[in-house]
C-alpha cells in the first residue's frame, strides 16, 4: 500500500475529517496519514484505542516514536497521559493497550537504524518560552511549539518539515488546519504559518524526508 508517499510534495490532511479504519487488533482503529507497505510499513498514523484494548507483544525492528493526543497509553514500562512524547528505537519491545481508551499519533519505520535512545517526556513541562527540542540527531530535529493568537512561524526547509497541530489552528499556504492537522513539505519548500484566534501547539519534525524508505523486510 502506498499513501502520500511522494515525498517531493505537499501534502495537508486534517486527520479528523478521515474515516476510522480497523486494525488487525480489535478495538484500534487508525487514520492513516502517509504508509508505505502493509502491516509492516514506514507508517505515520493517528490511532485510537477503545477503553481495555490492545495490541499484541511486539518488537520495533524499525522504531517507534508517538504522541498522546488524549486518554493515557500503557504498556509494561507504565502509563503515558496526553501530551506524553515516547521515542521506542528499534530492538525496544513492548505490549500497548489502554484501560480507559486514548488515541496517539504515531510514526513507524523511521528511525536511524542505530538509534537505541529510548525516554519519554511531557512536551509542554519541557517547553521554555514556548518552545522545546524534544530529539535532535544527524537525521532529524523534533520540537513542541507554542504560539500566540496570530503569531506567524517561518523557517527554511532542508530535508523537509512535518507538522502536526496538537491544540488550536494554523494557516500555511491557503490551508487552514485545525486540532489534528498534518502538513509535510517537501526538502527544500518553506515553512510560513500562522496561529488562528486561540494560538496553536504544534509538534514538529524537520530535516528527514531524504531517509523516507520502505521497510527492508
Amino acid at each position: 500500500m502506498e499513501l502520500n508517499a511522494d515525498f517531493t510534495r505537499r501534502v495537508a490532511v486534517q486527520s479528523s475529517a478521515l474515516d476510522w479504519q480497523a486494525s488487525p487488533m480489535p478495538g484500534v482503529d487508525r487514520r492513516m496519514l502517509d504508509r508505505i507497505g502493509d502491516e509492516v510499513a514506514r507508517a505515520t498514523s493517528i490511532v485510537r484505542y477503545a477503553p481495555g484494548s490492545s495490541f499484541s507483544a511486539h518488537t520495533h525492528s524499525g522504531g517507534e516514536e508517538f504522541i498522546v493526543l488524549e486518554g493515557v497509553f500503557q504498556d509494561e514500562h507504565g502509563d503515558y497521559p496526553a501530551g506524553t512524547y515516547v521515542r521506542n528505537p528499534p530492538t525496544t519491545a513492548h505490549t500497548p493497550g489502554s484501560a480507559s481508551g486514548c488515541t496517539i499519533f504515531v510514526k513507524l519505520w523511521q528511525f536511524d537504524p542505530e538509534d537505541r535512545t529510548q525516554f519519554h517526556l511531557d512536551m509542554s513541562a519541557a517547553a521554555q518560552e514556548g518552545h522545546a527540542v524534544l530529539h535532535e540527531d544527524a537525521r532529524e530535529k523534533v520540537t513542541y511549539h507554542e504560539l500566540r493568537a496570530g503569531e506567524d512561524m517561518s523557517q527554511e526547509g532542508p530535508g523537509g518539515t512535518e507538522v502536526l497541530v496538537l491544540s488550536g489552528s494554523i494557516s500555511e499556504s491557503g490551508d487552514t488546519l485545525d486540532q489534528g492537522g498534518w502538513l509535510r513539505l517537501p526538502d527544500g519548500m518553506a515553512l510560513d504559518l500562522t496561529a488562528g484566534a486561540d494560538g496553536a501547539t504544534l509538534w514538529m519534525k524537520t530535516g528527514h524526508l531524504p531517509f523516507a524508505a520502505a521497510p527492508d523486510v
